[in-house]
């Protein structure tokens, strides 16, 4: 039995490094062919005050991590229901990040796409059914696995969405966040889980060779929403395969940088009398800036704040509940003294995009 599952999980690594490496390399090519296309059809990223970048930028970039991703899947030949199920939603959500890099859509239309694409995993049975409480009770979440499970996806999907304000930062966050959940997976023998971020983080790192420091183009809307989505909905399908709280954790601690930054924002925008969804300046990006960091020195930074929260991660699934516990309070603590040290919770001056 040992050495039929040694040449099991020999096999699955080989499948992990081929829907990475195509990922990689089919995302890198078809990145310049996406730039020419969206300054086609206008896709374009207008300079205003709250953006770093001084001349307009092709964006839309999102379609080519989307096609390096399935192309990774197919490429993988492990293509079961699941995979298909975020595919399919994962094409939702593209459609609507494209619309939107095209014509700027309302926020509540991007909203009700996010949700539909959220539905089509509640559709397909992919959701957040049960969840353990520290003493390892299980507690069964009936027909509140429905909106709970739409609420993590929606709000995952908008992190990533408002950290993507520097080059490469979007991209790079996505990626250290999906080789996380891959080692975590991989090592638990979740093959679908596994495969789908092999694929996310080749794609993701395929694309950032065109979107770091002096970025050629962006993401746009149809990458930052797409990764978003795909790391929630491969979190909820590895509730389908383990202790559900775990499965949350892990990718709740990989993107805690963007996840921290969201909740500092509402904070900030709460305490000092802004809309909660109205924009500002004092993300922790436009915080490095102010600083006198270069764009590069802060992508860098928070590249090194993402790998050592991934660690911790991985950490998590390796201790017992009370070490796993004082982790998380010791993460958070720092967290908070971080972001008041910096100043992210202090109030500043709204703009007019997110």
């Amino acid at each position: 039995m040992g050495f039929v599952r040694n040449e099991v999980q020999h096999f699955m690594l080989e499948v992990y490094v081929l829907a990475f490496t195509v990922a990689l390399m089919a995302t890198y090519l078809l990145t310049p062919y996406v730039k020419e296309l969206a300054v086609r059809v206008g896709a374009m990223d207008a300079p205003d005050a709250r953006k770093v970048h001084t001349r307009p930028i092709p964006r839309m970039g999102g379609l080519a991590i989307y096609a390096g991703f399935i192309l990774a899947c197919l490429a993988s030949l492990y293509v079961n229901r699941e995979i298909l199920s975020l595919m399919l939603g994962g094409t939702v959500i593209l459609a609507v990040g494209i619309v939107d890099d095209m014509k700027q859509i309302s926020p509540r239309a991007k909203l009700l796409g996010q949700i539909a694409a959220a539905a089509v995993l509640v559709l397909f049975g992919i959701r957040i059914e049960w969840l353990t409480n520290p003493f390892g009770d299980i507690i069964y979440l009936s027909y509140l696995s429905i909106p709970l499970t739409i609420f993590w996806v929606v709000g995952l999907t908008n992190t990533l969405n408002l950290i993507d304000g520097l080059d490469g930062l979007a991209a790079g966050v996505s990626t250290i966040a999906s080789l996380t959940i891959l080692l975590v997976a991989a090592q638990q023998n979740f093959w679908t889980v596994a495969i789908l971020t092999a694929a996310l983080a080749g794609s993701a790192l395929g694309f950032l060779q065109h979107n770091f420091n002096p970025a050629k183009i962006f993401m746009g809307d149809t990458g930052s929403m797409f990764l978003g989505y795909m790391l929630a909905a491969v979190s909820v399908l590895g509730t389908v395969k383990s202790a559900a709280t775990i499965a949350l954790v892990v990718p709740a601690v990989a993107l805690g940088l963007p996840i921290m930054d969201t909740a500092f924002a509402i904070i900030r925008r709460y305490l000092s009398g802004q809309p909660i969804f109205k924009p500002d300046k004092g993300h922790l990006h436009h915080r490095l800036l102010a600083m006198g960091l270069s764009q590069r020195q802060a992508v860098l930074l928070m590249y090194l704040i993402s790998g050592c929260l991934g660690v911790s991660a991985i950490i998590l699934t390796l201790v017992n509940q009370v070490s796993a516990a004082l982790i998380l309070l010791a993460l958070l603590g720092s967290a908070v003294l971080g972001a008041k040290k910096i100043g992210v919770l202090k109030g500043s001056n709204s703009l007019g995009t997110h």
